[in-house]
């Protein structure tokens, strides 16, 4: 099988081509580094993505919270980690870089806090 990718390791952005076979590459060209060619491995065979999202919080100044993992997760578990975040909601005050949930569905990836909110009084 044929697949064409542009590289993201570096300003450069090299169009790569590469010829695989189930979880072989049998050829790759237009690479300038080493980079790049790990890239497509991973791309291929095990693609991960950092995820950024929001969940709901009370008592405090936004309503939502913005979050992210703390390192890439596999590309399919995006859509279900989005599932079980839709059903979150934190209390105020939560700081920077707080786990609001730990080991996400067993991926060993934590969600943290992107920002800090106070909490408030009405």
């Amino acid at each position: 099988m044929n697949k064409q990718f542009i590289c993201i390791c570096c300003p450069k952005g090299c169009i790569i081509d590469v010829t695989y076979d189930h979880d072989k590459i049998e050829n790759i060209q237009g690479n300038s580094c080493k980079r790049g060619a790990s890239y497509v491995q991973d791309e291929l065979f095990s693609p991960t993505r950092m995820l950024t999202s929001t969940v709901k919080i009370n008592n405090a100044m936004h309503k939502m919270l913005s979050v992210q993992t703390d390192k890439p997760i596999p590309k399919d578990m995006i859509f279900p980690i989005m599932k079980q975040l839709r059903h979150i909601c934190v209390e105020a005050p939560i700081n920077i870089n707080d786990i609001i949930i730990a080991n996400i569905l067993d991926t060993g990836v934590n969600i943290i806090a992107t920002r800090s909110m106070e909490k408030i009084t009405k």
